[in-house]
């Protein structure tokens, strides 16, 4: 085939071919906007989204997290994501973000209140934070030409799945939610697909995700919660590190092989990776208006487990206690994840040990750096 520049001087050539080259740029690069963005989650898609070459603009209101993750994002990345302080229960505001990024195609919605026990005991507000937050969104969507929506929903809302529906697949019947913090997930799911069923011109995948854990390589960024850690593993690493006095298992009556709790555990940089693979789907393929994932290893591990491969894998010893069972816990779950792998391409493949040791080199990175 004839070079299409063959009778243009060398330079020009390469001036051409390098301006075509930056217009394939300039049109490839997508806005998203990340809700909860500097949270856990939030912050390791940022990054994973910046590295597949979209451009990100971030909106927290910083209730639980800080706006010191932004530095984490651009030492690894090399890019500072755009930053809005905004409560999304604030519709006015949520609105005036849109008007300043006209260029965002698609939403990674992760902002919500998450902690199952706290739930219980504050429903309301659980209520209004999470619900409130998405409807705004939706309702602004198409006004803006906001083409898709990656919710972030959970295997909460299989609530304990009956033993012949292990693993569970996303066809598997929801029960009803244990906490009040499950059924904002099962909620926004139904309000999502009223939404779209309505004819409303936007496009979504839900991810129902399993227990994200571990912390990015670089320990630049990672789990950071204000206050007393809810999850499991920052808890395990605190306790590690003298910050808490010991780390106490909810429960070792419960039917299972070692009497706690089953959870499928998953790196946190792999289920960032299947929210990119999930928000290409939606803005650049023609498929469903709604579609499901369940995003997991496809294994559970229980409680107890994470504390031995935790001591292996650190060489670091637990003081740890077995304690009553918590009110809004779900006895054993894992995902079948064979959808995702096969129509995402996508696959959580981290090894656990190597989960944990991550968790452990972000717990001392805080450490050296004084922050805990």
């Amino acid at each position: 085939m004839a070079d299409p520049g063959h009778d243009l001087p060398r330079g020009s050539l390469r001036n051409s071919r390098h301006l075509q080259k930056l217009k394939e740029k300039t049109y490839m690069k997508q806005t998203i906007l990340v809700t909860g963005g500097t949270g856990f989650i939030g912050s390791h898609t940022t990054v994973e989204l910046i590295e597949a070459g979209y451009d990100v603009v971030i909106i927290d209101n910083l209730s639980n997290s800080k706006i010191e993750v932004l530095d984490g994002i651009e030492k690894i990345t090399g890019v500072r994501p755009a930053f809005e302080q905004v409560d999304l229960r604030d519709k006015a505001a949520t609105e005036a973000v849109f008007q300043k990024y006209p260029a965002i195609a698609g939403i990674i919605h992760f902002a919500a209140s998450k902690a199952v026990g706290e739930s219980v005991q504050l429903p309301l507000l659980y209520y209004r934070n999470n619900v409130v937050s998405l409807i705004n969104l939706l309702e602004l969507m198409p006004a803006y030409g906001v083409k898709g929506i990656i919710f972030s929903s959970s295997c909460t809302v299989y609530g304990q799945p009956n033993p012949e529906n292990l693993p569970v697949t996303e066809d598997a019947p929801h029960q009803k939610a244990t906490s009040p913090y499950g059924n904002t997930k099962e909620i926004n799911e139904q309000i999502i697909y009223d939404y779209i069923h309505s004819g409303a011109a936007v496009k979504s995948i839900v991810l129902r995700y399993f227990n994200p854990i571990g912390a990015h390589p670089s320990a630049l960024i990672g789990e950071l919660p204000n206050g007393v850690p809810n999850n499991l593993i920052p808890y395990v690493t605190q306790t590690a590190m003298g910050i808490r006095e010991q780390l106490t298992i909810f429960g070792n009556d419960y039917d299972t092989p070692d009497g706690t709790c089953i959870r499928d555990y998953i790196y946190v940089v792999d289920l960032a990776k299947a929210h990119v693979a999930a928000m290409a789907r939606v803005l650049d393929q023609e498929t469903e208006p709604i579609e499901y994932f369940n995003i997991g290893t496809g294994k559970g591990n229980s409680t107890l487990e994470i504390v031995t491969t935790f001591e292996e894998a650190t060489g670091v010893k637990l003081n740890w206690k077995y304690g009553p069972r918590r009110e809004g816990d779900i006895e054993k779950i894992w995902g079948d994840c064979t959808k995702a792998n096969q129509v995402l391409g996508w696959k959580a493949d981290t090894p656990l040990a190597d989960v944990l040791r991550s968790a452990w080199k972000w717990q001392e990175k805080l450490r050296e750096d004084g922050v805990m």
